[in-house]
């Protein structure tokens, strides 16, 4: 088209290399690329995931969880490079026929039950381990229709907004303005629910913020697209209270290492295997134990 615009054609064909980012990892078809087994260690739960913001949301939920006690929510966390395409292994695909992380297998059952999609794996645990979801029926409501508000709105914010403004391979203004305009909308409609709440659904700490502050505190923190200034992150200040209340919390600090092979050496935790290995499997220990022996 001379003008410059796009007329789609009558039948789309896929072109492989006009992805952006993401382009060589996404694809129109589903099903595994490879065969590959998944790894199994010693716990209860196998957790199959990256430190992504729905990665962050469950390992959040383990770690509050150990904090608590319970002992059933002891889990192994196995790395899945998605940019390597890992997500497309057939022992993967067996978990998340999806191949999208997070994934987890409860094998303290038998038979073993996966559970994928983030929302459900906090459900799921949730509902388990009887923590972090109300019991009165009213309150339950609440925190659940919070959940699956994020479930619906994060795909606006991560493949619309992000994709768009950080990841695309050309910068075009109307895809930019019309997500940006769908995001403030939804800082707002989260900055309105904490001018009178504590939590997201209440005065209680739940899944529901487990779920939206990994990617909504860290819009405003600056630390997803880069984007504060551009949307005036600041101007939302009970959503910056409730982001740095809960960024606070030892066990989102653990939580959010988890999986993590990018930032700062010392909070990347690749693999989670031992409560321990905050302490001495961090990226920053196991660079330091490499130079002692150089």
């Amino acid at each position: 088209m001379t003008d410059g615009t796009y007329m789609p054609p009558k039948v789309w064909t896929w072109d492989a290399e006009n992805g952006g980012a993401f382009a060589k990892i996404n694809r129109p078809v589903a099903g595994p690329t490879h065969e590959k087994a998944l790894p199994v260690g010693k716990h209860p739960l196998q957790l199959y995931s990256l430190a992504t913001p729905n990665g962050v949301k469950v390992t959040i939920m383990l770690e509050e969880l150990l904090a608590q006690g319970v002992d059933g929510a002891e889990y192994d966390a196995h790395l899945i490079r998605i940019s390597d395409g890992d997500q497309f292994g057939s022992g993967f695909v067996e978990v998340n026929p999806n191949s999208k992380i997070p994934a987890l297998v409860d094998r303290s059952v038998t038979p073993a039950i996966r559970i994928f999609e983030s929302g459900s794996i906090l459900l799921y645990l949730a509902e388990k381990f009887g923590a972090f979801l109300p019991s009165d029926n009213a309150m339950r409501t609440e925190c659940l229709s919070w959940l699956f508000w994020q479930m619906g709105s994060a795909p606006m914010l991560g493949g619309g907004f992000g994709h768009f403004y950080a990841y695309a391979p050309e910068k075009f203004e109307y895809p930019i303005n019309r997500y940006t305009m769908e995001v403030k909308r939804q800082l707002d409609v989260l900055d309105r629910q904490l001018a009178s709440h504590q939590y997201i659904s209440g005065d209680d700490y739940t899944i529901a913020d487990m779920a939206i502050w990994p990617w909504y505190g860290a819009l405003v923190t600056n630390q997803a697209y880069q984007a504060a200034e551009f949307l005036e992150a600041h101007t939302y200040k009970n959503v910056i209270r409730w982001t740095e209340q809960i960024a606070q919390r030892p066990a989102v600090q653990r939580g959010r290492m988890v999986n993590r092979t990018w930032g700062e050496p010392e909070e990347q935790l690749p693999e989670r295997h031992d409560a321990t290995d905050f302490e001495t499997k961090t990226q920053a220990k196991v660079d330091a134990a490499k130079g002692d022996h150089t």
